[in-house]
């Protein structure tokens, strides 16, 4: 099992437009039959604006899958156009659950 999380550092006053955006394709990672994402704010402060989305695969193989098939989804593609537009940066941290 893995845990997955996108993490982004958004521009300040745009975390709620790409929390919509992580909302919208976690109805579709549902629709096609994928546990949605978590979707989580920070209030720490540590650092501002951040929006993670968060999600548990069985193997790397499935998670790639999974992405392929989201980001080829239409309205998946529609409901992320113009993301690059509220975020700053962001990276992607991989973890293996071992208990």
């Amino acid at each position: 099992m893995f845990l997955i999380r996108e993490v982004m550092h958004c521009k300040p006053g745009q975390v709620r437009g790409m929390v919509d955006r992580f909302k919208g394709v976690a109805k579709v990672m549902k629709r096609l039959g994928y546990t949605p994402f978590r979707i989580l704010t920070d209030v720490s402060g540590e650092r501002f604006w951040t929006v993670v989305a968060e999600t548990e695969i069985e193997s790397m193989a499935a998670f790639l899958e999974m992405e392929e098939r989201v980001m080829a989804d239409d309205e998946s593609r529609q409901v992320f156009a113009g993301y690059h537009e509220l975020v700053l940066d962001g990276y992607r941290e991989i973890y293996r659950v071992e208990g």
